[in-house]
């Protein structure tokens, strides 16, 4: 027994961390499947890096919010266990790197001692929910989304409706009409609204970007805060049983939309409503316990540079809807700080402001709180950590991924052009430290964790190949997206491709043609206007690889010539195949549904019993060569070859024994008999198996 698994005092946690740890071991004797492990250390927060024999570790964070401590166990974890660096994501989490695999169970122990989680952070499942960074303070927002926020994560973590579905789920809450958290680009989109008086969402669903984005349709315009845990879960059981988990370049919930259309999908939401156990789940938003600032008088300050302040105060501060109060935007570049700036940064916020730090889709941070005469305050001391940088969340504050620095997938450097082309805006544009219209941002593969193709103006790492077939780094500009508000949204036209090294000289057209022909419209009126054929006769020649020189060979931020290096996506959602344990897992669901059963839990005890009975099907068809691209389909194709067949005799049809989940209420009468029912399906398909092995 390792002496950090006495330390973990939630039993369910203590579980997680501890079956982890004995995966790792079995995994090391070569006693599990790499796919099958695989699955399990995703998510657990586990990511392979392009960097071989160590592992990236992503950090839940909900809804952005961090409080004092646990950023101090982030930064002490990170100095134990990685190397002290610290990477915000687009998605509001934080992510530490190059982490041996051994010491993850211990890791993730020292991280709950704060109540921070590595659970589900990456995987086929419900991925962290994300909100807008100004929830709880924005002067324009209806209510504090929060606590919805809130309750969606706690609801959803280890439930067995999303363990193991085809590809990730990603979920969002936006508090105003300017749908800061982004709900059509998401699985499942919240927008706060108010109908006579009652608190509820505008909610969106199947969107996504990658490399075919897709806007996120209207499923409600106005739907009750107490019955959005009830329709996600819906959303989530059709998305369980009838998504793809073959193909990965279909396996999201947008493809599955796309195939069926809103209006089957909305049936087949309906028909998993007496299956579900909660109608309604009343969020008590009062309940939630919001931060609290400290009182204190201000310091005295002297500013050195005055007019830097200003220009800092223009740009950095949001107001606040509490009175007296405004929160401070700091600009992080590229996401990254580091663990001694962490510590500074968590001691001023607990002594000065209310103990808490929201981290932002774009990869920065909020301090909420800030007693407007202690900005001067927090100017001196932030500008100590480096953190005084103007243009927060304007269009020289740049998103970028990670891109070939540590991900798998990345093609092209999107840090080291990031950096290039912050500078070159600072230099040469310096009106737009306070633009707020134009959005940038860059990601160094068509995934778009960066998020670039519902940019303005977007830029995606590729390659180009001279007539030597000599290989380059490139980017692909992309034009045209952006956030109209309200669920509303124009993904990006891809214009043209160009060397890596040429990416500053196509912005910088681009802004030299936007402020010459612009007249005051915004980026994207005015490429509405223009159209993607004018910046591409703009920007053609920058395209010619005839010419290309040795420093065109070297992409942004690296010494040696480029080579390219792919390797296997994971964060991406890399679809993984259990073939050789099916079985086997289909007896642990069975375990798991007896002890949810004991435990009262009854909607649990029944949706692992139906895992099982997928299982034990999937299992016999691939014995068979049988496609088993999506659960319902594993039903349907188990009816027809073994039941039709003659195979096998369960005095029923497949389709009737298991989709009895469907058609009663979770009860305690029906989850005992839908165990039973798992329990002599697998026996039964068990029995078949090895008969007809031992016919062979």
């Amino acid at each position: 027994m390792q002496s950090f698994e006495t330390e973990i005092e939630n039993p369910i946690v203590q579980k997680d961390i501890i079956e982890l740890a004995n995966k790792i071991e079995l995994f090391n004797n070569g006693k599990i499947d790499e796919e099958k492990f695989r699955s399990l250390r995703l998510a657990r927060g586990v990511y392979g890096q392009r960097q071989e024999g160590v592992q990236m570790i992503r950090i839940k964070i909900p809804y952005g919010k961090m409080k004092s401590n646990q950023l101090r166990r982030i930064a002490d974890v990170s100095d134990e266990y990685s190397r002290g660096r610290l990477h915000i994501t687009t998605r509001q989490d934080i992510q530490i790197h190059y982490v041996d695999l051994q010491r993850t169970p211990e890791l993730w122990a020292e991280l709950e001692k704060d109540e921070v989680t590595v659970r589900e952070a990456c995987g086929n499942v419900v991925r962290n929910v994300t909100a807008s960074e100004t929830a709880g303070v924005d002067v324009n927002e209806l209510f504090d989304v929060s606590p919805y926020a809130d309750a969606i994560f706690k609801f959803f973590l280890r439930n067995p409706i999303c363990q193991e579905m085809g590809r990730k789920f990603k979920v969002s809450f936006s508090n105003t009409d300017e749908d800061t958290g982004l709900s059509y680009l998401h699985d499942i989109g919240f927008i706060a609204k108010v109908e006579n008086g009652v608190r509820g969402f505008k909610v969106m669903v199947a969107g996504g970007l990658g490399s075919q984005p897709r806007h996120a349709e209207e499923l409600y315009s106005f739907l009750p805060a107490d019955k959005i845990i009830p329709v996600m879960e819906g959303v989530l059981r059709v998305f369980d049983r009838y998504g793809e988990r073959k193909s990965r370049a279909k396996a999201r919930m947008k493809f599955l939309l796309k195939d069926i259309g809103l209006e089957a999908f909305k049936g087949l939401i309906a028909e998993e409503q007496k299956a579900i156990e909660f109608k309604t789940v009343a969020i008590d938003a009062d309940a939630y316990v919001a931060s609290q600032p400290v009182s204190v008088e201000a310091p005295q300050v002297e500013i050195k540079d005055q007019a830097a302040f200003d220009l800092w105060k223009s740009t950095n501060l949001i107001p606040q809807k509490q009175d007296g109060y405004v929160a401070i935007g700091v600009k992080v570049l590229l996401g990254d700080f580091y663990t001694d700036k962490a510590r500074l940064l968590a001691n001023l916020i607990d002594n000065y402001a209310a103990g808490e730090i929201r981290l932002t889709l774009r990869q920065n941070i909020v301090i909420p709180f800030v007693k407007e005469d202690l900005v001067p305050f927090f100017y001196q001391e932030l500008e100590k950590l480096g953190f005084v940088e103007a243009g927060y969340n304007k269009a020289v504050d740049i998103t970028a991924c990670p891109g070939t620095d540590t991900c798998n997938l990345g093609i092209a450097s999107s840090t080291g052009i990031s950096v290039e082309l912050e500078r070159m805006i600072t230099a040469e544009y310096p009106q737009y430290l306070q633009n707020e219209d134009l959005v940038i941002k860059i990601s160094g593969c068509m995934n778009a964790c960066g998020q670039h193709n519902m940019a303005n103006i977007g830029f995606q790492g590729m390659t180009v190949r001279t007539p030597e077939k000599l290989v380059a780094p490139a980017l692909q500009v992309l034009l045209g997206g952006g956030n109209l508000g309200n669920g509303n949204a124009l993904f990006a036209d891809k214009v043209v491709k160009v060397p890596s090294k040429r990416g500053p000289e196509a912005l910088r057209r681009i802004l030299n043609d936007f402020e010459a022909n612009a007249n005051g419209k915004s980026f994207v009126d005015y490429y509405k206007v223009t159209g993607e054929r004018y910046f591409y006769d703009l920007l053609n020649d920058l395209q010619d690889v005839t010419n290309l020189t040795q420093e065109d060979f070297i992409d942004w931020g690296e010494e040696e010539k480029y080579v390219k290096e792919i390797g296997i996506g994971e964060c991406a959602g890399v679809v993984i195949d259990l073939i050789a344990t099916l079985f086997f897992e289909s007896e642990e669901k069975i375990d798991n549904a007896k002890a949810s059963f004991e435990d009262e839990v009854y909607s649990s005890a029944i949706y692992y019993a139906y895992q099982s009975l997928v299982n034990s099907a999937k299992a016999l068809l691939l014995a068979e060569n049988k496609k088993t691209n999506t659960h319902a389909g594993i039903v349907s194709q188990f009816d027809e070859f073994f039941i039709e067949g003659g195979k096998i005799d369960l005095g029923t049809s497949f389709s009737e024994l298991i989709y009895e989940i469907n058609k009663n209420a979770p009860t305690k009468d029906f989850a005992l008999s839908y165990i039973a029912n798992a329990d002599k399906f697998l026996a039964a398909v068990r029995a078949y198996r090895e008969a007809e092995q031992a016919k062979a």
